[in-house]
């Protein structure tokens, strides 16, 4: 009904900015869907520029109100949390691996397509990726989705012709927006609608995602943690694992004293047919729907190991956890990127129930 859509910049007309003013944000990729579908478009910002302000990523003809404010957020937390550049160890050894699968996939060539999502082990990725690219003379098309300061980087180098940016995940990246032309801001409708007439995660060759839990079947959860509390939202998770050639999981064994392989996800996000490759600190698991990548990764002389063996090991460290009671109260649900509900999340039953 109203959207609520808050900008460093735009002119009295309505045509917005993300990244002209002071607090930037990057690409309005969210907004600007929510701006062409809401019956009412509210736009919050804290400089009104002269008209016409460009270039927009909102329009004017979609805008009905501007709203003044002091300041419309604080860009400095912007690239906090999960989308930080790790310094673990353990994930800069996940990362190296998984660097290693793409070198040998055969989906590493000239020309090539990534996107990495947030957690340290896949944006580390790119880290790893720089030498590779460099030893071989590979430049990649393009780079999608949530976009870094490492995948800026990387353009800037020469090393990746054109960035598709959804969602600015650091301020490197929303600043870049400004500077380099090869670097493009779209709608979340472009990036990855399943009902649109053409989806950029259509065009990927590699995808590297994160997991919370990855079951034996290859099954995702990102949403609930181990204590079955809703953490955040999935992101293009499911939209670029089922449009991407080469879908690539990345995480530890084990998180603290808790296993992030399972024998079934808590909730199910991105469904296992969509995942190829687990990568862990204890192993690498070929989803066995995909034999000929486990052929050339064999090839390559990478070794992997049935999810099975990875699942055994982490009881093995941690023990079998204890099962989460739910009520029957759904507080969630969890739609594919088609529209259909593929799972649900109901309440955590209270300690003293039962």
């Amino acid at each position: 009904d109203v959207a609520f859509l808050a900008v460093p910049s735009c002119d009295s007309f309505g045509n917005a900015c993300g990244y002209i003013g002071n607090n930037i944000c990057g690409s309005l990729g969210y907004a600007k869907a929510d701006a062409q579908f809401a019956r009412k478009v509210v736009l919050v910002t804290e400089a009104v520029k002269p008209y016409p302000h460009s270039p927009a990523g909102v329009y004017q003809d979609q805008v009905d109100y501007i709203v003044v404010v002091d300041a419309v957020g604080d860009s400095s937390k912007i690239g906090a949390g999960s989308t930080r550049m790790t310094t673990n160890p353990r994930e800069l050894l996940i990362a190296r691996r998984a660097a290693d699968v793409i070198e040998k996939s055969g989906y590493f060539h000239d020309g090539f397509s990534l996107q990495t999502g947030s957690g340290g082990a896949s944006l580390a990725v790119t880290r790893f990726l720089e030498d590779k690219m460099r030893r071989q003379n590979i430049r990649a098309s393009f780079a999608l989705g949530g976009i870094t300061a490492s995948m800026v980087d990387l353009h800037e180098k020469g090393l990746i012709e054109k960035l598709i940016d959804v969602q600015s995940f650091d301020s490197v990246a929303a600043a870049s927006l400004e500077r380099n032309p090869g670097h493009i801001e779209i709608s979340a409708n472009q990036y990855a609608n399943f009902g649109s007439k053409g989806a950029s995660v259509e065009r990927l060759d590699v995808v590297v995602l994160s997991a919370l839990e990855i079951d034996t079947e290859f099954n995702v959860n990102v949403i609930t943690g181990s204590d079955g509390i809703i953490r955040g939202a999935s992101g293009g998770h499911s939209d670029t694992a089922s449009g991407a050639r080469l879908a690539m999981i990345v995480a530890p064994l084990v998180r603290g004293r808790i296993p992030t392989v399972v024998k079934d996800v808590l909730t199910t996000v991105t469904p296992g047919e969509h995942i190829d490759i687990l990568v862990t600190d204890h192993g690498i698991a070929v989803n066995p729907k995909r034999p000929k990548l486990a052929a050339r990764l064999h090839e390559a002389g990478i070794e992997t190991v049935p999810i099975e063996a990875l699942y055994q090991r982490a009881v093995m460290l941690t023990g079998e956890p204890d099962a989460i009671r739910f009520t029957e109260r759904p507080v969630a649900m969890i739609r594919y990127r088609d529209g259909s509900v593929i799972d649900t999340v109901y309440q955590i039953a209270a300690a003293t129930e039962g």
